[in-house]
């Protein structure tokens, strides 16, 4: 979960990173020369599906999400990102085109490092390709995760799944409850459940009567932890 406080600087928040918490401070220090920054205004796409990938990214602030399109057009939301979070890294064990697209969910500032910077990493210091992969590994669970709520968990339970996750990474405790400030919009937290908007805002509503949450513009305030995470199981 967030924590109230200032400005974190870059260095703090790619240490964080799979890629650079595997490194001394000389070698992460080394690394960090090969970082180009990238800033985005909300609602640029950084990167779209089926473009040739060559550099993975760190987000440094703002939230970014990662988006497949389906051929009638519309949109499936895999995930929210934000500081600390790394993506694109695929491309550098699989040079296939991207899988998803990436755009800035809000104003966002990003470290982006070049395929061709980090190879000599990874075949010099192999404790770089085992945490990448390790990072990977976890993105499948997580997927396997996905796939088995969308078959195995009714929707409000899987909008109460969601609604921690997004609190772990992103709520800050306030006097009434944990304020967890997604930036998403209705459609888009919908298609993060993977369900009709008519459906998520119902199960919002019933939260919300039972005294679970608080919803806010592109916010809630979850204010019972317990009874939420009780029916996310």
């Amino acid at each position: 979960m967030a924590s109230k406080g200032g400005t974190v600087s870059t260095e703090e928040v790619l240490s964080k990173a799979p890629l650079f918490s595997a490194l001394d401070r000389e070698g992460a220090a080394a690394l960090r020369t090969s970082v180009t920054i990238v800033e985005l205004p909300k609602g640029r796409t950084l990167f779209s599906e089926n473009e040739t990938g060559d550099r993975l990214y760190v987000v440094l602030e703002g939230k970014i999400k990662l988006s497949r399109a389906a051929p009638d057009g519309r949109e499936n939301l895999l995930s929210v990102l934000g500081p600390g979070e790394m993506f694109g890294e695929l491309s550098l064990f699989d040079p296939r085109p991207r899988t998803a697209s990436a755009i800035a969910l809000t104003d966002v500032r990003l470290a982006g490092l070049g395929h061709d910077d980090l190879r000599p990493w990874l075949t010099g210091r192999p404790e770089v390709a085992l945490h990448l992969l390790r990072a990977l590994a976890q993105r499948l669970r997580r997927t396997n995760d996905v796939l088995a709520d969308l078959v195995f968990t009714d929707v409000p339970g899987r909008v109460a799944k969601q609604l921690l996750d997004l609190a772990d990474r992103f709520g800050q405790k306030t006097d009434d409850g944990i304020r967890v400030h997604h930036d998403l919009t209705q459609e888009e937290l919908a298609q993060l459940v993977g369900a009709s908007r008519e459906t998520v805002n119902k199960a919002l509503a019933d939260f919300a009567q039972r005294g679970w949450l608080r919803i806010e513009a592109k916010a809630v305030v979850i204010m019972d932890w317990e009874r939420l995470y009780n029916r996310s199981r």
